[in-house]
């Protein structure tokens, strides 16, 4: 009995030791950067890094948002996060809503090829989408993002199509002998009962749109288009200073902390729903 307190004693030691310093290495940056945001230069060169500012001072906000393209970014940011997730959770439920309650042929041919595309590195068609997007003309404009961002996440199709498995068939017979069309039971019925998983997913397409990138910098390589993490990118060179760009670094940061911290709990009970099956 003794030896088995000690274990537990020394394993919870060794469970808490590990969160402690995983929790330090992720919060001690970003510590470090929220107040170097709030420093003159002048006080970074001097003090102790984790030290408080003294006094804390905004300049090096004012800066960045006078110089450093900020609501350009925060606009282009917004239209590309509201223009994907629209599209992308239409597309994705219809999809999904097809493979979960139809049979057709190559059904599972088709759903064979969404799994694979989801294990295929997408850097290997890097070249190839560069391409089709230049043919189709929408290169350095804010469709050419929105393309790929709708047309690959096909892991939203996955988990739509866990959550409408769930849904019991006898609703859509009920509907149907009601005179419901397929659309209309699929709008009317299908989709309220979805809302948490579309809650969810809402909220990670967006957290990826928003800390993406690579996408916009390739294909909206001109400064109307600059996103948030373009902006952020381009204004390295320019800042000058450690205090300026940690100031560029929270505001790139603040929306999707924000939005992390708001939806929380629906984005950990969206998963959990998914994941249970009765």
């Amino acid at each position: 009995m003794k030896k088995k307190k000690a274990s537990e004693l020394l394993f919870n030691a060794l469970n808490h030791t590990v969160f402690v310093g995983i929790t330090l290495i992720v919060l001690v940056p970003l510590l470090l950067v929220v107040l170097s945001s709030f420093k003159t230069p002048e006080q970074i060169a001097q003090g102790y890094h984790l030290s408080l500012p003294a006094p804390f001072s905004l300049d090096n906000y004012k800066e960045v948002f006078k110089n450093g393209n900020v609501l350009t970014g925060f606009k282009n940011s917004m239209l590309l996060v509201l223009g994907t997730i629209t599209i992308n959770v239409i597309l994705s439920s219809m999809v999904a809503y097809s493979l979960s309650r139809f049979e057709f042929k190559l059904k599972k041919v088709y759903f064979f090829l969404f799994s694979f595309s989801m294990l295929i590195p997408s850097f290997i068609a890097e070249i190839t989408r560069f391409g089709i997007i230049g043919r189709l003309g929408i290169y350095d404009t804010l469709l050419a993002p929105m393309v790929i961002y709708i047309s690959t996440d096909i892991l939203q199709i996955y988990v739509y199509k866990q959550f409408i498995d769930q849904i019991p068939y006898s609703l859509d017979e009920s509907a149907r002998i009601d005179g419901c069309s397929y659309f209309k039971i699929y709008w009317k019925v299908i989709f309220p009962l979805i809302l948490p998983a579309t809650a969810t997913l809402i909220i990670l397409k967006s957290v990826d749109v928003l800390n993406d990138m690579f996408t916009p910098y390739l294909y909206m390589p001109s400064a109307a288009n600059a996103t948030l993490t373009t902006m952020l990118m381009n204004y390295v060179g320019r800042s000058g200073s450690w205090a300026k760009l940690s100031a560029a670094i929270v505001i790139v940061m603040l929306p999707t902390v924000i939005m992390y911290l708001i939806f929380k709990k629906k984005i950990l009970s969206g998963i959990v729903a998914g994941a249970v099956k009765e």
